[in-house]
């Protein structure tokens, strides 16, 4: 067995101990078996009532307290963590699974894989994703770019789990990095905007997230000019997990 980057996967048959170092695993993992769930980082906000040591952040991790919890596996990402923490964890004598996701259906697949190795079941909401949101890709409803920071201005751009599960929500990010007509040329994942070029994009709507930049009423909508804004939940568009079930409701919610 490897996890999703190759790594050959030498953890017991069963794990009963796991750290996990991304917030959207946090949650999928909890969701089957909380208390097998021993620690996570301080980003880890689902579920709020996760009673866990927590082992600072996703790019800081206190490695230390990680190796005194004893874990059966560490689970980390490709894209939130780093390498070096991955590295130095592994040379220690702990077990790391590391993901790569860049699509929607890279996490149901990813998740599928994660749980068999662990040796623990499987929740619900992950038939309901597969179901979801690994069919056929929709119409394009509507054209949409993401920033993700302010100060500077930094969009959600390509190969990207977001542009993914918006185009299968048929909203199509400009930014994507597809077609004659992107934006984002270069394909970069994340690329730095100058906001009058990003108000001058042509989208039908720019959505602002609360995470991880925390757009509001107040400090975001404010540089848009001519295009209009919509406050949405971050954990929706950028967290794989039990909240991809959650997500499925964004084509059909009401226009703000």
């Amino acid at each position: 067995m490897r996890d999703d980057l190759g790594t050959p996967y030498d953890g017991p048959v069963e794990s009963t101990r796991v750290v996990s170092l991304v917030p959207s695993l946090t949650e999928a993992l909890a969701s089957v078996a909380p208390e097998r769930v021993v620690g996570a980082t301080d980003w880890c906000t689902h579920p709020a009532d996760l009673a866990v040591t927590r082992v600072r952040g996703t790019k800081n991790p206190d490695l230390a307290a990680i190796r005194a919890l004893a874990p059966d596996v560490v689970v980390a990402n490709q894209e939130e963590n780093r390498e070096l923490d991955v590295r130095r964890l592994r040379e220690s004598g702990v077990t790391v699974w590391a993901t790569r996701i860049e699509t929607v259906p890279d996490a149901v697949a990813s998740m599928e894989r994660l749980l068999h190795a662990l040796g623990w079941r499987r929740p619900t909401w992950l038939d309901e994703a597969r179901r979801r949101w690994c069919g056929p890709l929709p119409p394009v409803a509507r054209t949409v770019v993401v920033p993700i920071w302010r100060d500077p201005w930094m969009v959600v751009g390509a190969r990207t789990f977001t542009s993914d599960l918006l185009r299968r929500l048929g909203w199509r990010n400009l930014y994507d990095g597809l077609g004659p007509d992107s934006l984002n040329a270069a394909g970069e994942r994340y690329p730095h905007v100058e906001v009058a070029d990003l108000d001058m994009a042509g989208a039908d709507v720019a959505l602002l997230p609360d995470e991880p930049y925390v757009f509001t009423a107040t400090d975001g909508p404010d540089a848009f000019r001519r295009t209009p804004t919509e406050l949405i939940s971050g954990r929706l568009i950028t967290w794989y997990g039990p909240s991809l079930v959650e997500a499925a409701a964004l084509a059909h919610s009401p226009r703000r």
